[in-house]
């Protein structure tokens, strides 16, 4: 049976019924023959039950209602940055991935070729960890990188400094960043006055997919940090450094499309939801 008529048996199905369709003899018997011609034997089993469960949004997935106290004054200033950026400010996105490892192998790993997946120890040893913070410029989506031993306030002071050196005099740095107690540190409130071209502004608690870094450390983690092998911290340090340059010879900005009014919209619908169940239980 082709794929679009399988297709169309999925359509047809009511929208409850829809995780079921794996069931349908039809697309069963497809699912073998895919299965006899693409796997090998000893994997038929294991891969027709994953084919075959549920759609993916039938299952427990990770979620928390995020901290919008009020009216969400803290959201509504970060969107407003990103939709509505000010006149001469360069607008920042910045955090720290800590504990970053230097993970080496106990074995080398067989690098992937066509039709076979690359292998990789499930052990390792570590050699180390780095901190990596990083400030994502909004508008041009270039990113200001400096890897560190802690993520202390004392660090958060130097890469404070790694910005305002990069960053040309004359430009307003409106920076976002998380509750972090290092960011309201004592000496932090000091440098602040001393630099008053910067400004903080906050993410609400447990909105961290609020800071667009977020997502660049994602693609990072994704591209360079997940599948290395690393002998050293300074080979760790080394890789990130080379990603980075890679990354800022050919900047791709995050398109923000959300306002947020639309997002506190959904936010009041999954917190109604919630109390809900809540009751219910």
């Amino acid at each position: 049976m082709p794929v679009t008529e399988i297709a169309q048996i999925v359509i047809d199905q009511p929208q409850a019924d829809r995780g079921r369709a794996s069931q349908h003899p039809a697309v069963v018997t497809r699912l073998d023959t895919e299965l006899a011609q693409r796997c090998h034997e000893t994997r038929i089993p294991h891969t027709h039950r994953a084919a075959r469960e549920p759609h993916p949004l039938r299952r427990v997935g990770p979620w928390k209602q995020t901290g919008l106290a009020g009216k969400g004054d803290k959201l509504v200033d970060v969107v407003g940055l990103y939709l509505n950026p000010p006149d001469k400010a360069i607008v920042l996105c910045m955090d720290d991935k800590s504990q970053i490892q230097a993970l080496d192998r106990t074995q080398a790993s067989v690098p992937m070729i066509p039709g076979r997946a690359g292998t990789m120890t499930h052990d390792y040893k570590r050699n180390g960890t780095t901190t990596l913070f990083a400030a994502l410029d909004v508008l041009t989506g270039t990113v200001i990188g400096q890897c560190l031993p802690h993520h202390r306030h004392t660090e958060f002071l130097k890469f404070l400094n790694t910005i305002d050196h990069e960053v040309p005099q004359g430009l307003q740095v409106p920076l976002i960043l998380d509750n972090y107690s290092t960011h309201k540190h004592a000496e932090v409130d000091r440098w602040l006055n001393r630099h008053k071209r910067f400004h903080l502004h906050f993410t609400p608690t447990s909105s961290s997919w609020l800071n667009q870094v977020e997502r660049w450390f994602r693609d990072l983690t994704d591209k360079n940090l997940r599948r290395g092998v690393f002998a050293s911290v300074p080979d760790l340090i080394a890789s990130i450094e080379e990603y980075l340059n890679a990354h800022n010879a050919d900047p791709t900005p995050y398109v923000w499309t959300a306002t947020a009014e639309s997002i506190l919209a959904k936010v009041q619908r999954a917190r109604t939801k919630l109390e809900q169940v809540v009751s219910q239980n």
